[in-house]
């Protein structure tokens, strides 16, 4: 729920259930960013469970100050989203 932008938990089950209702542009840009991360790291890093250890391992890099990416994704602000799938495209190159 944090990396949608802490929807109402009846909200988000009710997605869950009907499987459709309406998005708010902001969902709609969270969902773009997981999913823009979720096929970055499919191409970095093409072993599911290397990609899951990377996402959740601290990292050195500027960006996530020795935090894991997954942790500053659920910081909950979209540009924490933002900035985890601008350092895996410069990563790709």
């Amino acid at each position: 729920r944090t990396l949608l932008g802490d929807p109402p938990i009846s909200t988000f089950f009710k997605w869950k259930k009907e499987l459709n209702g309406t998005l708010s542009r902001d969902v709609f840009e969270r969902i773009s960013y997981v999913l823009g991360i979720f096929k970055a790291l499919q191409i970095l890093i093409p072993v599911p469970e290397r990609a899951d250890k990377w996402i959740s391992s601290p990292n050195t890099a500027p960006v996530f100050g020795g935090r894991s990416a997954l942790d500053r994704m659920l910081n909950g602000n979209v540009g924490d989203l933002y900035a985890v799938r601008q350092y895996l495209d410069a990563e790709r190159g």
